[in-house]
């Protein structure tokens, strides 16, 4: 009896502790604006914020995807962005960047080294381009500082032929000196930039091909 009832309180325990982590990780509704929904969480072991956007596009998957997956179109991406360096890629399997971010004065500017996985659901349909950081693979500069801890994904669901939602899921430490709390407050306009430009490439007449 006894040993029955220290399994059911162990079994209690953990139950409310991973209900805790569901909690503490639920994203929070900030905005709606132009079509696109933006939502922010505090990430567990972090004081900074992660984020995540999606809107549905009016557009075939196929344009998407071609967009997020080859590195030859990256005339979309944030004009922050100073260098650009492809360092391998496979198709329809991972690219990975060496990236240069432009900071404004007096703040250094960072460098940031990816690895992007890309990945299709049978069933679903789905696709996701899952990035994290890649921090021994390129020595860092001392001129600047280094991001090394960084997540970033895309999932395309397709709705029907035309129709396709896009969420975006992002966190960055950007290292340094900047603020937690000025970080906190800006972190929801990324992903509102970032969808919004995606989604002005993908319907441009623009071709976005393999």
């Amino acid at each position: 009896m006894h040993g029955s009832f220290k399994h059911l309180s162990s079994f209690i325990f953990l139950n409310l502790y991973l209900l805790c982590g569901l909690v503490a990780q639920t994203w929070n509704y900030v905005k709606e604006k132009d079509g696109i929904r933006i939502y922010t969480r505090v990430e567990q072991n972090h004081i900074l914020k992660s984020s995540k956007g999606e809107a549905v596009f009016h557009a075939p998957i196929e344009k998407i995807y071609a967009l997020l997956g080859n590195p030859k179109n990256t005339d979309w991406w944030d004009k922050g962005i100073k260098e650009i360096k492809v360092l391998a890629y496979d198709k329809h399997k991972l690219v990975q960047y060496y990236l240069v971010y432009k900071m404004p004065w007096p703040m250094v500017n960072r460098e940031l080294v990816t690895e992007t996985r890309i990945t299709k659901d049978p069933l679903t349909g789905d696709r996701k381009f899952s990035t994290k950081p890649l921090p021994d693979a390129v020595p860092e500069k001392p001129d600047l500082i280094r991001i090394k801890n960084y997540h970033q994904s895309w999932t395309l669901h397709p709705i029907d032929k035309e129709h396709v939602l896009v969420t975006f899921e992002g966190y960055i430490d950007p290292g340094g000196n900047i603020p937690s709390w000025f970080y906190n407050i800006v972190v929801a306009e990324t992903p509102f930039r970032t969808i919004r430009s995606l989604r002005e490439r993908v319907l441009s007449d623009k071709p976005a091909g393999w």
